[in-house]
């Protein structure tokens, strides 16, 4: 499919720094059997995965702000439109030698994402969307899953590390996911997990405690492939409260209730059960 300027521009972006990324992996991969170990180089990957990002959108839109997860916010002449980028989403994954991370790139215009796209390097799957013009991978148009049956659905979802974001809650949300769905998956890359709610690979995902680069591409994503995307409370505020569900219409629903019914259950320590009826 033909793309746009822009989308073009941010694709170039993304496949130098997939390139610079597959090649660190490598790497990385020797490096988990030697004694030098290897986080402090994984450190150094990510950062330069987004200066080859930062790069090479300037070169094209200098003017645009850019709000990325390694070099933070930098402001641009351009005050209606922003750049927001997560060079590496999965760096567990990645520190691992796990497959299963992505380059993140989003255009944001007078705060609506218009332009977004996610890209796994290790297995070349890139999603792309633009507003108004549906959402593809690798050129193939995607749609969320049509499932209606919860008992039906694999929904993917965040855990929070002890000492980082709210066990408690977390733990609640879970135990009621797993009484009303019939798979709970925990990937560690939430750009790929939206991209994956996109393509109908999953049926639904939430988390919270995420940063805007997490899931601003992701927003989009869903979106244009007919899908649902709030935050946990079931409104707008994703990328300043940090947290997302997304799914189909009944999907999104469904667990933006189970969520509420996790959440009220808290209350009362009698209630043993989030199932929904």
């Amino acid at each position: 499919m033909p793309h746009s300027a822009i989308l073009n521009v941010m694709i170039k972006a993304a496949y130098r720094a997939g390139r610079s990324l597959k090649r660190d992996l490598g790497e990385v991969e020797n490096l988990q059997v030697s004694l030098k170990g290897p986080r402090n180089f994984v450190t150094a990957a990510d950062r330069r995965a987004e200066e080859i990002v930062r790069a090479e959108l300037a070169k094209a839109r200098p003017d645009y702000g850019f709000l990325g997860e390694e070099g933070g916010t930098r402001a641009g002449a351009d005050k209606t439109h922003r750049w927001i980028v997560d060079p590496l989403d999965g760096t567990t994954n990645f520190l691992h030698g796990i497959p299963h991370f992505a380059v993140s790139i989003a255009l944001e215009r007078d705060g609506a994402i218009v332009a977004a796209l996610t890209y796994n390097p290790a297995n070349d799957e890139l999603f792309v969307a633009e507003r108004g013009k549906g959402a593809f991978l690798n050129d193939r148009r995607i749609r969320v899953a049509a499932r209606q049956r919860l008992d039906d659905a694999v929904v993917a979802c965040g855990l929070p590390h002890y000492g980082r974001g709210d066990l408690a809650v977390a733990h609640r949300e879970i135990f009621a996911a797993q009484q009303n769905f019939a798979g709970l998956r925990r990937y560690g890359a939430a750009t790929l997990d939206l991209a994956w709610v996109a393509a109908g690979r999953l049926d639904a995902y939430w988390e919270r405690d995420l940063s805007p680069w997490d899931i601003a591409a992701g927003i989009l994503l869903v979106r244009e492939a007919g899908g649902f995307v709030s935050d946990a409370d079931g409104g707008q505020a994703i990328l300043t409260q940090g947290s997302v569900v997304a799914g189909n219409d009944t999907m999104h629903r469904a667990l933006l209730q189970l969520l509420k019914t996790a959440g009220a259950d808290a209350a009362r320590p009698s209630v043993k059960s989030a199932k929904l009826s």
